[in-house]
């Protein structure tokens, strides 16, 4: 097993650009909560449902899932399997 650490990496790619997070449920929310506190542009795509209000009490500004993806310049589809 390789570990890696935070200075085995950098965010560089990501400079600049906005990250589309599409769905807001475990993996979403983990996943825009770590990028935007490393400091990369997260929009939230949702759809209006209780992640959705989640979304806004941690502050982020959710759309719809085809306005984050034409928003982003990277795409997390985390949407769900169905």
């Amino acid at each position: 097993m390789n570990l890696l650490y935070d200075a085995d990496t950098s965010l560089q790619p990501l400079s600049g650009k906005t990250v589309a997070v599409l769905g807001y449920g475990n993996q979403g929310r983990a996943q825009a909560l770590n990028l935007r506190d490393s400091g990369v542009q997260v929009v939230v795509g949702n759809r209006d449902d209780e992640y959705r209000e989640q979304a806004i009490e941690e502050g982020f500004d959710p759309v719809t899932i085809p306005e984050a993806a034409a928003a982003g310049d990277v795409l997390l589809v985390l949407t769900t399997d169905e």
